[in-house]
C-alpha cells in the first residue's frame, strides 16, 4: 500500500441522495419569432441602407439557439435590403487564429450554411484610439470596413470582476470585435478596472464605427432563451446594466450555503470561459468578483470532449486525477491565461491516483467537525445543476427546502 493509500485509508466515501433544484425558469417558445420582434421594437433595421455590406459579430462564449438567433438576424438584416456577413467576434479563442476562430463557430453550429451569410475571419485589427491611461481600442478589420455593424450576444456576469456592465453586448464590443489584439489590452491593467475600461472603451467604438444595435439574449436557469432584446447602439450604456440584473435573477445556483466538498464531474470551455462558473461554484480566480456558496474543497473529476483539452479553471480546484493531466493540452490553458493575465486557474491542484483517492483527499482535509458527516455536493458541470447529488449529512436540509425535491434513495458514491 503506497503513503497516500495510507494516509487516506480511514476515511469513508459519504452515502448520497439525488435531488431536484426547481428554478423559476422563463423560456421563449419560438426564438426565431422574438429575434424579429425585438428587432422590430427597437426599430432598428431602418438604419440598414439597401445594399449596405453588415458586419454580425458572434462570439466563442456558449449562447443558447446561436445559429437561429444569427439566421434570423442575418434574415432580418437582408429584408432591410441589406447585405450580411458573419465575423468571428471572441478575442484571442480559437487558438487566435482566423481558421481556429472559425472552428468555433462551426463547433456552435453557425455555418455559412446554417445561418445563410457568409464567415469573414481575420485576426487584422484596426487600431480606433487610447483610454487617456494608454490602453490602446481596437477592431476587427472586416467589421471596421463594413457600411454597419451588428453585435449578437448573452448578457450574464462575469466571472471575475463586478460592476455595471459585465458580460455582454458592450464586452462583446471591446474584447470581442477587438480580436487578440483587444483582448490583450483590455486584460493589460487587470481585472480590477475591467469593469469601467469596457464602458470607456465602448464609447470610444461606437463613436468611430458603424455599430447599429445589439442583440442581447438572457438565459434562464436552465440555459435556455428567456428574452431577447434589440438594444439601440447609443442606448447600450443606459439598458444594459438593467438586463445583467435581470440576467443575475434568472441564475440557477446550488442551494447549499455552505460545503465541505463539491465534486464536479467535468470542466471545460464550453461551461464556462473559467471552466467551471464561479457564480456556481463560489471560488473565483481574482478578487474582484464574488458569491455563490462557500465551499471548502472542489475535486474536478474530468474534461468536457469540446475543451479539447483546455483545463482553463483546473487551478480553482483542490483535487484531481492522473487521468484528468493526462488529457490536458497546456498551451491552450496557457494562451487564456496569457491573455487574460490570470495565472491562477492553470495552476496545478493535488493530483491522485483515482477519483476516489481525490475525493478522499478533499475530505481528509476539509476541516469538518466530524468527516464522516462532511457535506459533499457533487454536479455534472456549472451549466446542469437542476438535478445533483448530496451527501445524507445534507438529506434534512433539503427536505425543509421549497425548492428541492427528493428523487432517490441514499446509496453509495460511485466513482470510475
Amino acid at each position: 500500500m503506497d503513503i497516500i493509500t495510507e494516509l487516506l485509508k480511514e476515511i469513508r466515501l459519504p452515502t448520497m441522495v439525488k435531488i431536484k433544484q426547481n428554478f423559476t425558469a422563463p423560456e421563449l417558445e419560438d426564438v426565431a419569432s422574438e429575434v424579429h420582434k425585438a428587432i422590430r421594437e427597437a426599430d432598428v433595421l431602418s438604419r440598414v441602407t439597401p445594399g449596405d455590406s453588415v458586419a454580425i459579430a458572434v462570439g466563442s462564449r456558449g449562447v443558447a439557439d446561436i445559429p437561429i438567433l444569427v439566421r434570423e438576424t442575418v434574415n432580418a438584416i437582408k429584408s432591410a435590403g441589406g447585405d450580411p456577413f458573419i465575423v468571428p467576434a471572441m478575442g484571442s479563442h480559437g487558438g487566435a487564429t482566423a481558421v481556429g476562430q472559425i472552428d468555433v463557430l462551426t463547433q456552435l453550429g453557425v455555418t455559412e450554411e446554417a445561418v445563410g451569410a457568409p464567415i469573414r475571419a481575420t485576426m487584422e485589427v484596426v487600431k480606433l484610439g487610447e483610454l487617456p491611461n494608454g490602453l490602446p481600442i481596437y477592431i476587427d478589420k472586416y467589421a471596421f470596413e463594413a457600411d454597419k455593424i451588428v453585435v449578437i450576444n448573452r448578457v450574464k456576469p462575469h466571472t471575475a470582476f463586478r460592476g455595471p456592465v459585465e458580460s455582454g453586448l458592450m464586452k462583446m464590443i471591446t474584447i470581442g470585435l477587438g480580436k487578440q489584439k483587444g483582448a490583450e489590452a483590455a486584460h493589460a491593467f487587470s481585472f480590477k478596472y475591467m469593469a469601467e475600461h469596457v464602458v470607456e472603451m465602448t464609447r470610444i467604438t461606437l463613436k468611430k464605427t458603424p455599430i447599429i444595435f445589439g442583440l442581447a439574449s438572457l438565459e434562464n436557469a436552465y440555459d435556455r432563451p428567456a428574452r431577447i432584446v434589440a438594444v439601440p447602439a447609443e442606448k447600450m450604456e443606459e439598458l444594459e446594466p438593467a438586463l445583467l440584473l435581470e440576467a443575475k435573477s434568472l441564475m440557477p445556483k446550488i442551494y447549499f450555503d455552505s460545503i465541505d466538498v463539491l465534486i464536479v464531474d467535468e470542466i471545460g470551455k464550453d461551461i464556462s470561459g473559467d471552466g467551471m462558473d464561479p457564480n456556481i461554484t463560489g471560488r473565483f480566480a481574482t478578487p474582484y468578483a464574488s458569491g455563490g456558496p462557500d465551499v471548502t474543497r472542489i475535486v474536478v473529476l474530468g474534461l468536457t470532449e469540446k475543451t479539447h483539452g483546455n483545463a482553463n479553471g483546473i487551478g480553482m480546484a483542490d483535487m484531481t486525477t492522473k487521468a484528468v493531466m493526462d488529457e490536458i493540452e497546456w498551451e491552450k490553458g496557457y494562451a487564456n491565461a496569457l491573455t487574460s493575465t490570470v495565472t491562477s486557474v492553470i495552476k496545478l491542484p493535488m493530483v491522485l491516483d483515482t477519483a476516489e483517492l481525490a475525493i478522499k483527499a478533499a475530505i481528509k482535509t476539509c476541516n469538518a467537525f466530524d468527516l464522516k458527516q462532511a457535506k459533499v455536493v457533487r454536479i455534472k458541470n456549472t451549466l446542469e445543476v437542476g438535478e445533483i447529488w448530496i451527501s445524507e449529512s445534507l438529506l434534512s436540509q433539503a427536505k425543509e427546502a421549497e425548492n428541492i425535491e427528493i428523487l432517490s434513495e441514499v446509496s453509495e458514491l460511485i466513482v470510475s
